[in-house]
C-alpha cells in the first residue's frame, strides 16, 4: 500500500461533530420563547433573523474557509452512513414544532414589533428547511423524496420538488433557467421572474409528464398536487386549532421563506452562461457555471449548499461528500452576507459585476446579461 493510499485510508470526517448544528436554526424560535417568557420584551422575536443574518456573517468571517475534501475512497461509507441521513430527517420535526409554537404565539398578540420578528422567524425557519427539502428531494429513496415535499409545505412551495430537479438543473446558467439570475438584474426584478417563471414552468413539465402517458395532470399521481395538498391540509389544521387569525400569519411567512429560497438562487448563478457548442446546444454542466464559497460555518448549517458546482455536476452526491473545485468562480463571502448584499442592488453589482467581468476575462458578451445592462468598470466607466 503506498503513502496516499495510506492517507486515504486514515481520513476522517473532522466536520462530522459539526453537521448537528444545522438544527441550530430550527431550535432558535424556542430560544426565543424562552427568552420573551422572561423578560416579556417582544424584540425577543428577532432572536432568529439577527442569529442568521447578522451573528452567522460574522461568525463565517472569523472560521474562515475548509476547502478540504474527501478522498474518493471514502465516499462510498460516507454516503451510505445513516448518521448524515438522520440529521436532515431530524431537521423537519422541530422546524414543524417551531411553526406551531410561532402560530400560539402569533394568536396571543406579540404585539407590532414581535409579530414582524415573529414573521420573519418562522419565514427564516421554513425558508431555510427549503434546503433541507433539497437536499432530500435529490434522493432516489421514495421515504426521502416524500420527507422533501413535506419540508416544503410550510412555505406553500411543493412545486419546487419538480422544477429544480427536472427544470433549474436541465436550463442553469442559461437564459431560459427562471432560477438563473442574470448580469445587471437586481434581486426585485429576478423575484417576480423566478417566482412566476418556476410555477409556470412545474407545472408544464408535470403536465407534460401526465400526457405523455396518456393520461390527465389533475390525478392523485401528480407530484405538484400532492404537494400543495399538503399545505392545504396543514393550514387548514392550523386554522382548526388557532382560528382564522392565524391565517394572515401563515401567508406572510410563506412569503418571506420562499422568498429565502429565492434570495439564495438569485447568488448561485448570477451572470454565468453556459456556452452553445458547434451543434447549437448549450455545453455541459461545469464547475464554472455556479458560484461556490468555502466558508465553513455557512457550509455546516447550509449542509454544504455553497459547494454548489459539484452539486450540479452530481446531484444524487450527498452533502457531506461535495467537493471544493479551484475552478469554480468563487463568492466573496457565504450566503448569509451575500443575501443580505442582494438586497443592496448598488451594494451587489459594486461587490459582484465585476467578479462576473473577471471571470469571462473582460468579454461581457459571454456572460448571462440582463437585456440592455451594460456593466460599469470597478473606476466607474462602462465596460
Amino acid at each position: 500500500m503506498g503513502r496516499m493510499d495510506v492517507a486515504e485510508s486514515l481520513w476522517r470526517d473532522t466536520k462530522r461533530p459539526l453537521w448537528p448544528l444545522a438544527l441550530v436554526v430550527p431550535a432558535l424560535p424556542f430560544a426565543a420563547l424562552l427568552l420573551a417568557a422572561t423578560t416579556g420584551w417582544p424584540w425577543a422575536w428577532w432572536l432568529t433573523p439577527v442569529f442568521v443574518l447578522g451573528l452567522i456573517p460574522v461568525v463565517d468571517v472569523l472560521i474562515g474557509d475548509d476547502r478540504a475534501n474527501p478522498p474518493e475512497d471514502a465516499v462510498p461509507a460516507l454516503q451510505a452512513s445513516p448518521y448524515y441521513r438522520w440529521i436532515t430527517y431530524l431537521f423537519l420535526p422541530a422546524q414543524f414544532a417551531a411553526l406551531v409554537m410561532a402560530c400560539a404565539v402569533w394568536i396571543r398578540g406579540p404585539g407590532p414589533a414581535g409579530a414582524v420578528g415573529l414573521v420573519l422567524t418562522a419565514g427564516l425557519v421554513n425558508g431555510i428547511a427549503i434546503n433541507t427539502a433539497h437536499e432530500l428531494g435529490h434522493k432516489r429513496e421514495n421515504v426521502e423524496r416524500w420527507l422533501s415535499k413535506i419540508a416544503l409545505a410550510p412555505t406553500g412551495y411543493g412545486h419546487f420538488f419538480v422544477e429544480h430537479n427536472r427544470g433549474h438543473h436541465v436550463r442553469v446558467a442559461t437564459p431560459e433557467d427562471p432560477a438563473s439570475s442574470r448580469l445587471g438584474e437586481s434581486f426585485y426584478r429576478f423575484w417576480p421572474r423566478t417566482v412566476l417563471g418556476s410555477l409556470r414552468s412545474a407545472w408544464r413539465l408535470e403536465t407534460s409528464r401526465h400526457r405523455l402517458r396518456g393520461r390527465t395532470p389533475w390525478t392523485v399521481r401528480n407530484e405538484i398536487l400532492h404537494a400543495w395538498a399538503m399545505t392545504v391540509a396543514m393550514f387548514a389544521l392550523l386554522t382548526a386549532a388557532f382560528g382564522p387569525r392565524v391565517l394572515p400569519f401563515l401567508v406572510l411567512q410563506a412569503v418571506v421563506g420562499f422568498s429565502v429560497l429565492e434570495a439564495v438562487n438569485y447568488l448561485e448563478h448570477y451572470g454565468l452562461l453556459r456556452q452553445r457548442n458547434a451543434a447549437g446546444r448549450y455545453e455541459k454542466v461545469d464547475p464554472r457555471h455556479s458560484w461556490n464559497s468555502d466558508r465553513l460555518t455557512t457550509n455546516v448549517f447550509l449542509f454544504q449548499l455553497q459547494r454548489h458546482s459539484d452539486h450540479h455536476a452530481n446531484p444524487l452526491r450527498r452533502y457531506q461528500t461535495l467537493r471544493s473545485f479551484d475552478a469554480s468562480p468563487q463568492l466573496p463571502a457565504g450566503y448569509a452576507t451575500m443575501l443580505l448584499l442582494a438586497l443592496v442592488p448598488p451594494l451587489w453589482r459594486r461587490v459582484m459585476d465585476h467578479r462576473v467581468v473577471a471571470h469571462y476575462g473582460g468579454n461581457v458578451s459571454l456572460a448571462n446579461t440582463a437585456p440592455g445592462y451594460r456593466p460599469a468598470h470597478p473606476a466607474g466607466r462602462h465596460i
